[in-house]
């Protein structure tokens, strides 16, 4: 699932990225590879806990299934 990230100007060595989709959803690299690599970790991170408090309003009655995209 492709999400769009802008990438900030460097800071004192530091490059800070984004996911406006996902609120809160931030991280940083030193150079753009890493900055890269490191908010796909957040963005899946972030997914991970949307859906773990999601969980909490299904009720034990209901079917559960896992998908993946």
């Amino acid at each position: 699932m492709p999400f769009h990230v802008p990438l900030g100007e460097p800071v004192q060595g530091w490059i800070a990225v984004e996911c406006p989709a996902l609120p809160g959803c931030i991280s940083q690299g030193r150079d753009e590879t890493e900055a890269l690599e490191n908010i796909c970790e957040a963005i899946a991170a972030w997914l991970w806990a949307a859906d773990q408090r999601a969980m909490q309003s299904i009720s034990p009655e209901q079917s559960k299934t896992l998908v993946a995209i």
